[in-house]
């Protein structure tokens, strides 16, 4: 039987006097379903570890950014990233955009399939950063990478994709994930070293001792979501989603450290 992953936590390097800060700050995410994982993981973090005191709710009222909080909400339609891109600038410009310190939109796996456009959902997705950042250059905006799914292996899974197929079900496949890895390469490409990221699709295929998960075709390796931290292929679970939070915090709390809002 394999041992069980033990994760170093990078949150305990961080000084309460950070957290402290933190906790002061107006932040907004918008996201869909394995953000949920990923708030989840956060309030993992926070009963483990009570230095970390965010008020975390559920909303995109701008009414709830007139004291510090941790807001998040569901945006857009899955499968469609330019509605997702469309509700965001709505919420920013509802109010969210006068108030909040941070916020970050993240596109979820379904967004990307095989035959997705990449190139049109990526100059969608900058338009619309680019337009906010200039809109409202006191708000920080945080890029996040789209995340992955695992590579499929073994019998169960060739069974479960016949099935899959017969009843109509949409099936996972390697290729969607090198459209997704394509994306996350434009995103760095264009924001690394100017812009705060979130490079959840690394902390998603990188093993505890560091290795990268990846799948090869014709001759180049792409990554993929480490198996352990999912249940389902492609959403987070308890160890995923707390590895991801993590993470985010401790960006969150250096980026709350140099954050000069007034």
């Amino acid at each position: 039987m394999p041992g069980k992953i033990v994760l170093s936590d990078p949150t305990k390097s961080i000084p309460g006097s950070t957290w402290k800060k933190l906790s002061e700050k107006k932040i907004y995410f918008g996201h869909q379903s394995v953000g949920f994982n990923i708030i989840d993981g956060i309030k993992d973090v926070m009963k483990e570890d009570p230095r970390i005191k965010l008020n975390i709710v559920q909303t995109s009222d701008p009414s709830a950014f007139k004291t510090p909080v941790f807001a998040h909400s569901a945006v857009g339609e899955n499968t469609d990233p330019g509605s997702k891109c469309d509700d965001f600038v709505k919420l920013m410009e509802k109010g969210i955009g006068k108030s909040v310190d941070f916020a970050f939109l993240k596109f979820c796996y379904v967004d990307v399939t095989e035959g997705t456009d990449m190139q049109k959902v990526f100059d969608t997705y900058s338009s619309t950063l680019n337009l906010l950042k200039e809109k409202y250059p006191k708000t920080t905006f945080i890029h996040i990478t789209i995340p992955l799914t695992s590579k499929q292996t073994g019998i169960k899974t060739f069974v479960k994709n016949m099935i899959k197929k017969v009843i109509g079900k949409t099936v996972r496949s390697y290729r969607d994930n090198i459209k997704r890895n394509e994306f996350n390469e434009m995103l760095m490409k264009e924001y690394e070293g100017k812009d705060p990221i979130f490079d959840l699709a690394k902390i998603e295929s990188t093993f505890p001792d560091g290795k990268r998960s990846t799948v090869t075709k014709e001759g180049k390796s792409f990554y993929s979501l480490v198996p352990e931290y999912t249940y389902d292929g492609g959403h987070l679970n308890e160890l995923g989603r707390k590895m991801a939070a993590q993470k985010l915090l401790v960006l969150l709390a250096k980026l709350s450290e140099k954050d000069e809002r007034k």
